[in-house]
C-alpha cells in the first residue's frame, strides 16, 4: 500500500495565513511601538519558522517571531588575519546597551501589555494567544557576524545571522534570514514543489506520531525542512507521490555526514551542537516514514 495521491494533495495545503498574519501584526506594534525603551536604538522584528518560510500546516500553532537588536552587535573574529583582526579592534568597542538589557526591556513591553499571559521559556518569551491572536513565541535576538575580512568601514566582508542566550546562558547562533532565503531559491528550483513536499512531510511527521511509528519531539520541523533541502530538486515533481519516495530513497542512500543546514553555515547532523539534529533521530524517522508509508 501507499499514501494516496489525495491525501499527499490535502497535506500539501498550507495552514492558517491570514491568523497568523495578523498576530504578528499585533505583537509588532507592541515591540516597536515609539514609546519602548529601545526606540531610539536600531531593532527590528521579522516571521521565522514554519508561517515566516510559508511551510506551515494546519496543526502549527505558535507563530515564532525574532525581535532582534542591531545597534549592538555579536562577532566571530576568528578568521581574521592579524592585520585586519587589529584594524577591527581599533575600530570597534564594547556597547553600552547589551543583549541583556535588550531582552530585559522587551520582556517589560510585553509584561505590561499582555500580563499573566507572558512567560519565559528557555530560548523564547512566550505569548498566549487571545481571541484572534495565536500563541506566539517572540526569540530576543542580536545581530550576529561572523568576519571574513576587516579592512576598513568600507572594505570588510561578513556572514550576517542572530545569536541569543538561553537560559542556561548558552549562546546559540543561526541564520533564519539566510534560510528562508535559501529555501526561496530551492522552492523556485523545484518548480514550485519543495514547499508543498515540506507540508507533506510535517503532517506525515505529526501523524506518524499519533499512530505510534515515532515519539514526538524526534522530528522538529525546521530539521525535516533541512533534511529536504539537501535532496536533489530533479527528485521534486510530476506528482506528490513520486515526490515523496524519491526524496526518501535519496535520503536513505546519501552520506548523511555531508547533509547540511539549509542556511548552509552547518552540518545538519551533529551528536551535541544545539542548532543541529541527531543523526540516530534522522535515521529513525527515515526507518519510521518506510513503515508508515507501506503501513497506509
Amino acid at each position: 500500500m501507499a499514501i494516496p495521491q489525495n491525501q499527499l494533495e490535502t497535506w500539501s495545503h498550507q495552514g492558517s495565513i491570514t491568523q497568523s498574519s495578523s498576530t504578528y501584526q499585533s505583537l509588532k506594534n507592541v515591540l516597536e511601538a515609539p514609546a519602548t525603551p529601545y526606540a531610539k536604538r536600531l531593532h527590528k522584528s521579522f516571521l521565522q519558522g514554519s508561517y515566516g518560510n510559508s511551510t506551515n500546516i494546519w496543526a502549527d500553532s505558535d507563530v515564532d517571531i525574532v525581535m532582534q537588536i542591531d545597534s549592538v552587535f555579536y562577532k566571530d573574529v576568528g578568521e581574521l588575519p592579524p592585520g585586519d583582526l587589529e584594524l577591527y579592534n581599533a575600530a570597534f568597542s564594547s556597547a553600552e546597551y547589551t543583549y541583556a538589557d535588550f531582552k530585559r526591556d522587551v520582556l517589560a513591553v510585553l509584561l505590561a501589555k499582555y500580563g499573566n499571559l507572558v512567560e519565559t521559556g528557555n530560548k523564547a518569551i512566550f505569548v498566549g494567544g487571545n481571541g484572534g491572536r495565536r500563541d506566539a513565541d517572540v526569540l530576543v535576538a542580536a545581530q550576529y557576524r561572523k568576519y571574513w575580512r576587516y579592512r576598513g568601514a568600507a572594505d570588510q566582508s561578513y556572514t550576517e545571522g542572530l545569536c541569543f542566550w538561553d537560559s542556561s546562558d548558552r549562546q546559540i547562533v543561526n541564520y533564519p534570514k539566510i534560510h528562508s532565503a535559501n529555501c526561496v531559491t530551492k522552492h523556485a528550483d523545484t518548480n514550485q514543489w519543495f514547499k508543498p513536499t515540506v507540508r507533506i512531510f510535517k503532517n506525515m511527521r505529526n501523524r506518524m506520531i499519533q499512530d505510534g511509528y515515532i515519539a514526538a519531539g524526534l522530528a522538529p520541523s525546521y530539521f525535516v525542512e533541512g533534511m529536504l533541502y539537501n535532496v536533489p530538486a530533479t527528485y521534486f515533481g510530476t506528482s506528490y507521490e513520486d515526490s515523496v519516495v524519491g526524496c526518501i530513497n535519496w535520503l536513505l542512500g546519501s552520506d548523511k555526514a555531508k547533509l547540511v543546514c539549509a542556511n548552509k553555515q552547518y552540518f545538519l547532523l551533529h551528536p551535541t551542537s544545539p542548532v543541529t539534529w541527531r543523526a540516530e533521530n534522522l535515521d529513525a524517522f527515515l526507518s519510521a516514514a518506510v513503515r508508515f508509508w507501506k503501513e497506509w
